[in-house]
Parts: C-alpha cells; sequence; structure tokens
C-alpha cells in the first residue's frame, strides 16, 4: 500500500507528494498526519504539492479536511509548490481552501509557518 512519508522539522511536519495522490492515498494521508500531528503536537503543517500535475475536487476537499483538523489541533497548514494549472482548476471548481494558507516553495512556506507559530506564541503570553 502507497503511503506518503511525513517528516518531522522542529515542530513543523513536513509533507512532500511525490506521487499521484488518488483518493485511498489522500484519506490513508490525512489519518497518518492526523495521527502524527497527535504524537508529535506539531505546530505546523508544511504540504507540498510541487510534483501534483492535477486536483480534482474530492483531492482539493481532503486538502482542506487535512488544514481543518490540524487547525483543530493547533497547527497551521501551508500548502506550497502548487501549479499555476492546479490552481485554475482549484477556482474553476469554486474550492477557496479555507484555512490553507500558501506559498511559492518550501522555503517561503516555512517562513510563513514560523511568522504565524511567532504570532500565535505571542498571543498566548
Amino acid at each position: 500500500m502507497d503511503q506518503i512519508p511525513i517528516l518531522k522539522l522542529g515542530n513543523v511536519l513536513l509533507v512532500t507528494i511525490q506521487v499521484e495522490l488518488h483518493d485511498q492515498l489522500a484519506m490513508t494521508l490525512q489519518d497518518d498526519l492526523t495521527h502524527r500531528l497527535s504524537k508529535t503536537r506539531a505546530r505546523g503543517v508544511l504540504i507540498d504539492i510541487s510534483a501534483l500535475e492535477i486536483v480534482d475536487s474530492f483531492i482539493g476537499r481532503s486538502l482542506a479536511h487535512i488544514a481543518g483538523i490540524a487547525r483543530v489541533m493547533d497547527a497551521t497548514t501551508v500548502l506550497v509548490g502548487m501549479r499555476p494549472a492546479v490552481a485554475i482548476t482549484l477556482v474553476e471548481l469554486g474550492m477557496s481552501l479555507t484555512g490553507i494558507r500558501t506559498a511559492l516553495n518550501v522555503e517561503k512556506g516555512m517562513q510563513l509557518l514560523r511568522e504565524s507559530m511567532d504570532e500565535q506564541e505571542s498571543f498566548h503570553q
């Protein structure tokens, strides 16, 4: 069975999707990521979709669900590497990916996560 690796970098979980994301794999990723968030108490999730050429409505909803779960578990989600064709498709499908911040690449995504986590930390003090 396919599985997408989830790496822990400090207090961030890094998910790099290198294969086409079919429905069952998206559900497995959602479950795996939820368990890793619970176990590690990570404060950020960075999902790199630069290898994805197609994102359909199910995958888009799955990404939004992952971000919603992360938000409830006190983590911020940033989606990076979205191809222009994927962005166009998501807009045409009417999907806004609520709760997911986006960045052009992993470096900018990590910077966005750090800033977001710093804001949350100062808010809780």
